[in-house]
């Protein structure tokens, strides 16, 4: 089985997997594969019941945690042992030789012992933080078994009914790409402790140069100590002309910083009472504030209740203007209707009068025109002698009188 694996692994890595399919078997072939495949699928189905679920009852459980215990204590103590070497014999190297190239050696030593260290102690915490007897250290291999054994039933369903191991092939390939993503975080991490050592290589180098300057430095504040000393017997002189004018000038500064500090701490206290009066202020205000408030949040609820009081009135009132207002509405209707006969009786009573009035203007007009046309012609008469009025011989005093008599007739008539 291990060998027909890794030969069909090694077979499938020269195929691409997009382009990845199988031919179908014969029908004989498929079925003598299907047959293995059953075997193999009841023996993990047998090794799946039979395993137990944890350590935790078994009798030699605290045999095989002593067992584990001791192997990670002694490989801690050959790492601790080891390290200690490597310590003293940098510091061996320290005492006797100052060659960069053989320190270097050494404290890549070092460095790597201490890395070995630090990584077995993690490993270490971390089994000591586990409980081996729990059943957290055969979930993996039961979670495995069951993998297999699924992929081996679908497998072998395929191979039955289809003649073909297609989901064999699929479960390989996934395994492998996770397999290379596993690998190729391992391929970072490496390369990361890589660049971590070439660093740390780096750090030597730059530590050792700083070493070398410190060292340096030292050398040069050794002679500038010396030179320092000279210094002093040659300046004790203009040191104490300087210290008799640094007295002065600290007596100054004092009285300077004197004066200062009573004008701040009048100013301090001048500004703690204005603080104080500020304070009060704001106080009185804060009340104030508060006091009108609540005589303002009184105004707002009575005037809340007389808007709610005055609301409802309003709202009765628009009610009965409403109803008014219909019933208004009716009577403008009628008293329109009834106006509207009245402005016909109006309008032709109107029109009644006018041509009555027309017609006595008329008639006037033709009174006026007949007596004008009688004076004029009773002129015309009396100038031309006409009719009555035409010339006759004189009679006696009666005719006259006669004659007037007649005029006075004609006038009444």
């Amino acid at each position: 089985m291990g060998v027909g694996r890794d030969h069909q692994d090694s077979s499938l890595k020269c195929i691409p997997h997009n382009q990845m399919s199988v031919s179908p078997l014969t029908g004989v072939d498929a079925i003598h594969l299907a047959t293995v495949l059953e075997d193999c699928v009841d023996q993990l189905s047998t090794l799946g019941h039979i395993m137990p679920a944890s350590f935790e009852f078994r009798p030699d459980a605290l045999e095989v945690v002593r067992g584990e215990l001791s192997q990670l204590v002694d490989s801690q103590m050959q790492l601790e042992t080891k390290y200690q070497s490597v310590l003293i014999k940098k510091i061996e190297m320290l005492g006797l030789t100052k060659n960069p190239v053989h320190l270097l050696d050494v404290e890549k030593d070092v460095l790597n012992a201490g890395r070995d260290l630090k990584n077995s102690t993690h490993v270490f915490g971390r089994t000591l933080k586990q409980n081996p007897l729990t059943a957290d250290n055969l979930l993996k291999i039961q979670k495995d078994r069951t993998y297999v054994e699924n992929i081996m039933t679908g497998t072998m369903t395929e191979l039955v009914q289809k003649c073909n191991f297609q989901t064999l092939v699929d479960a390989v390939l996934a395994e492998k790409e996770r397999k290379a993503s596993l690998q190729s975080t391992i391929q970072k991490e490496q390369e990361g402790r890589k660049k971590l050592g070439i660093l740390t290589d780096e750090l030597v180098v730059v530590r050792q140069e700083k070493e070398t300057a410190v060292q340096q430095r030292k050398e040069m504040i050794s002679h500038l100590k010396d030179q320092l000393q000279e210094m002093k017997a040659k300046t004790n002189m203009e040191g104490k002309y300087i210290k008799k004018c640094a007295d002065v000038s600290v007596a100054q500064s004092q009285k300077k910083v004197f004066l200062t500090e009573k004008e701040m701490k009048e100013k301090i206290e001048g500004l703690h009472n204005k603080t104080d009066e500020e304070n009060r202020a704001h106080k009185e205000i804060v009340k104030f504030l508060q006091e009108h408030q609540a005589d303002l949040e009184k105004k707002l609820d009575f005037w809340m209740e007389k808007y709610e009081v005055d609301k409802e009135a309003k709202q009765k009132e628009l009610d009965t203007l409403k109803q008014t207002k219909a019933k208004d509405l009716e009577k403008l209707q009628e008293l329109t209707k009834l106006y509207k006969e009245y402005e016909q009786i109006v309008v032709e009573d109107r029109i009644e009068k006018e041509k009555a009035r027309r017609k006595t203007e008329q008639e006037a007009i033709e009174l006026k025109s007949a007596i004008k046309m009688q004076a004029w012609w009773r002129g015309v008469m009396v100038r031309k002698g006409f009719g009555p009025f035409g010339k006759k011989k004189k009679k006696g005093k009666k005719g006259k009188k006669g004659k007037k008599g007649g005029k006075k007739g004609k006038k009444k008539k």
